[in-house]
């Protein structure tokens, strides 16, 4: 499992755009991590699946209305990074209104969640391998803090606690 100290994996997420800019087209972009990290702090937190309820009622929703407060903390960045593809992910942004405070970074074959070793197992319940719920602080792409919730918990990766972290 990765650790506070450790470098993020090279993989590469997609990013759903509704509009061109910035050298994205419509549609989904590749993100490599790796380059999208480089020198800048991000708060990224992941969660189990898009539109599921905890994740649309507390911990995308929290990151969303403390947008500010986190830039103002010295936080570049917020993503969030779910075992969806990129259309889910550009559908809940529009449902959430995350634009231009919340990156919604899809990993649509686990490949960071298996890199980073916080998979969770969600076969039996027809969800297949998707992402354990957790946040941490990244600076320059390195772990600075870590949060990991034990399963069916969301006490520990909610935007309060990783606020708190980054304006230590």
């Amino acid at each position: 499992m990765i650790k506070v100290g450790d470098t993020l994996p090279a993989i590469t997420l997609m990013e759903y755009s509704e509009v061109e800019g910035e050298g994205c087209s419509i549609g989904p972009n590749p993100v490599p991590v790796d380059k999208a990290a480089a020198g800048k702090t991000i708060a990224l937190f992941a969660v189990p699946g898009a539109f599921t309820p905890t994740c649309s009622a507390k911990h995308l929703p929290g990151y969303v209305a403390k947008a500010a407060e986190f830039k103002a903390a010295g936080v570049d960045e917020i993503w969030c990074v779910s075992v969806n593809d990129a259309f889910v992910m550009g559908a809940w942004a529009r449902d959430q209104k995350t634009d231009g405070k919340v990156r919604m970074l899809a990993d649509g074959d686990a490949a960071f969640a298996k890199a980073t070793g916080l998979t969770l197992d969600l076969t039996g319940k027809g969800m297949g391998l998707r992402s354990n719920r957790y946040s941490m602080l990244v600076r320059d792409g390195k772990v600075v803090t870590l949060n990991v919730e034990a399963p069916g918990q969301f006490a520990v990766s909610d935007a309060d606690t990783l606020l708190a972290q980054a304006r230590a």
